[in-house]
Order: C-alpha cells, then sequence, then structure tokens
C-alpha cells in the first residue's frame, strides 16, 4: 500500500494561486495579511486535510509549547497526581507534556534527557532517580538554557528551582502522633538513604524521639524500598529482636501496607499492640478494611506550584534565571491503624 503523501504549503499555494510565504504567514495569523486571504487559508488547508509540522515551526520559533516530565514510575498516584497538576496549571498556557520514566535507573534518565532536548522542549519538570548521583546531565539542560523544576526529589543545582514538601516535618509529626498513642519502642521502616527525601523523613523521626525524650534502638531502623513485600519481610526482622516494637513509622505507604499484612498474619493486633502510620496517603490507605494513618504530599498542589513557577521562568520574551525553593507543609491524615486514643 502506497503511503499517502502530506499536503505542503506549496499545494496550498498552488490551488490558490498565492505564493508559499503568503500560506504560511496567514496560517500564522500575521496581520500583514488580510483577513479575507487568511480566512481562505486556513478553509483551504482544512479542506485538504494540511497538518502543521510543529517541529519545523519550533525550530523557526525556538518554541514547541512542549514540556518534559521526568517521574521514577508514573503508576505510582503520586507521581501521576503531580502530573496531573502541572497539566491542569499548563493546559490554559498552550502546552502540551511529554511524560517520561526512568524506572530509578539513572542510564534512562540520561537518555530522556537527550530525546527531550532534541526535541526542543520548553521546559522540564523532574523528580530524580534514586541512583542519580552526578549531576552533570542534569546541568546540561541548563547549559541548553533550558528551564528546569525539580518536584519531590531534587538536587542541589545553582539556578534550579524546586517544589518539595518538607520532609522532616512530616517525619516528625508521625513520629510524635505514635508517641502521643502511648507508643514508646517506635520502628522505623525507612527509604534509600540514597534520596534526601527519606534521609529528611528519618530525620524528622529522630527529632520526635529525642523531644520526647525515648531512647534511639538502632536495631529498630530497617532501609528498604518501598515494596509491599519489603514491608512484610521488615516485620520479620524486627520480630527477631527481643525487644519487639509497639509502633512502626514507615516511609511509605506500601511498605506500611506490608508489614500491616504480617502482622495480621501474626495475629498481632492492630492499633492496639501495634500502632502503624505509613508516608504519602496514597488513595488505597483509606479504602483499607483498616485504614492506615498516612502523612499527605499535596501531589496536585505540588505539580501546580512546580508549573508557575515555571511559568514565571519564562514570560514575556526570555526565560528569566530564577531560583526558587518551594517548601509545602504535610498533613498527617489519622486513620485506625494508629487511633488508641482518638474517636474517629
Amino acid at each position: 500500500m502506497l503511503q499517502k503523501q502530506k499536503v505542503t504549503i506549496y499545494d496550498i499555494s498552488k490551488k490558490i494561486h498565492v505564493s508559499a510565504a503568503t500560506v504560511s504567514r496567514a496560517l500564522n495569523n500575521n496581520p500583514k495579511i488580510s483577513l479575507k486571504t487568511r480566512e481562505l487559508v486556513i478553509k483551504t488547508a482544512k479542506e485538504m486535510n494540511y497538518k502543521q509540522n510543529h517541529l519545523a515551526k519550533a525550530l523557526k520559533s525556538g518554541k514547541s509549547n512542549n514540556v518534559g516530565i521526568i517521574v521514577p514510575f508514573i503508576n505510582h498516584s503520586f507521581f501521576s497526581s503531580v502530573i496531573r497538576g502541572i497539566e491542569e496549571e499548563l493546559t490554559p498556557h498552550g502546552f502540551h507534556v511529554i511524560i517520561c520514566q526512568t524506572h530509578e535507573n539513572i542510564d534512562n534518565e540520561m537518555d530522556q534527557i537527550d530525546a527531550l532536548l532534541n526535541i526542543q522542549v520548553d521546559g522540564i519538570f523532574m523528580s530524580v532517580s534514586k541512583t542519580t548521583k552526578n549531576t552533570n546531565h542534569i546541568k546540561k539542560i541548563l547549559e541548553e538554557g533550558t528551564p528546569i523544576v525539580f518536584f519531590d526529589r531534587k538536587k542541589d543545582i545553582k539556578g534550579v528551582s524546586s517544589v518539595t514538601i518538607d520532609d522532616f516535618k512530616g517525619g516528625y509529626i508521625a513520629t510524635e502522633h505514635l508517641i502521643l498513642q502511648g507508643c514508646k519502642k517506635i520502628a522505623h521502616l525507612a527509604g534509600d538513604f540514597n534520596l534526601g527525601i527519606y534521609r529528611n523523613r528519618y530525620e524528622g523521626y529522630l527529632e520526635a524521639l529525642k523531644a520526647h525524650d525515648i531512647d534511639f534502638n538502632s536495631s529498630y531502623i530497617i532501609e528498604t524500598n518501598s515494596k509491599v513485600e519489603n514491608g512484610a519481610s521488615a516485620v520479620s526482622k524486627l520480630w527477631e529482636l527481643d525487644e519487639k516494637p509497639d509502633a512502626i513509622f514507615s516511609a511509605g505507604d506500601y511498605t506500611a501496607l506490608g508489614a500491616i499484612q504480617e502482622l495480621k498474619r501474626r495475629k498481632i493486633r492492630i492499633p492496639q499492640d501495634v500502632c502503624v502510620v505509613g508516608f504519602s496517603n496514597e488513595p488505597f490507605t483509606k479504602y483499607m478494611e483498616l485504614p492506615i494513618t498516612s502523612v499527605d504530599q499535596t501531589p496536585v498542589t505540588m505539580g501546580k506550584i512546580a508549573a508557575q513557577v515555571f511559568l514565571e521562568q519564562i514570560k514575556g520574551s526570555q526565560t528569566i534565571t530564577i531560583e526558587k525553593k518551594v517548601v509545602l507543609a504535610p498533613e498527617l491524615y489519622i486513620r485506625n491503624s494508629s487511633a488508641r486514643n482518638l474517636s474517629l
């Protein structure tokens, strides 16, 4: 089957007997072309099913009206909600989003940055992979003159804005809540310490223990990835200890879910014997048979503010060099997995 040839501005110009330059200007709504000619060109273009070459337009104007969003995983509710916030804010301004996943792989991250720069996106929103240590590939974005906005996971690079949550405070309020429920032996299922967000949640946990004169027990700290099965295996390790914990603060909701499943399997009552708190407020946490207390990260708001920071950078005819560090306040949603002393 022969491939159908694309209609060009030369085909339109030939049909209505005007120059290709006139067609081009009319399609771009140039006021130098009369309204009558512009209407004729647009009407003919539609009749001939003409599709504008957006890449060529971007090369000519230096603006593509596309932005890239790089996330570790798109199937996590948190990241998809941030993307939604970015889209809701940018769509009225004529922008389209291109979504890329790294799967926590630095090589994927580097390739995606190259691909987005090659198609001349107007900006890149990014939550870095946990394997990202060297930042030369990110600095290349700045060298190209393309704005970057980090969200959630970030690197400290001069000239790059970020929108994050106060993870330290999130760790603190989660741990303090458990202490106020009467818990004194609080285990922490930490995330990967290569990422600042998990280090900050851990530091918040430590500070809450200190503020309430509770001794730190290093045996209660288990560093693990945010997966259901890892939460279950963490509980198995903790229950090998002579002194079992009476509470678990997990740096992620999926590990909190796995921990709860393993505690139930062992016939341990929640929250009477062990209280559990997660982090991220994933949608499933409130729909469980035993709803899970969790720290909310306001992802849609995070996406909207990240988009607003980007729009501020590109306002006018030139990109403005600004560096904004927006830190959002976390909120603890208290549910049955930890609520010993509350009437829900």
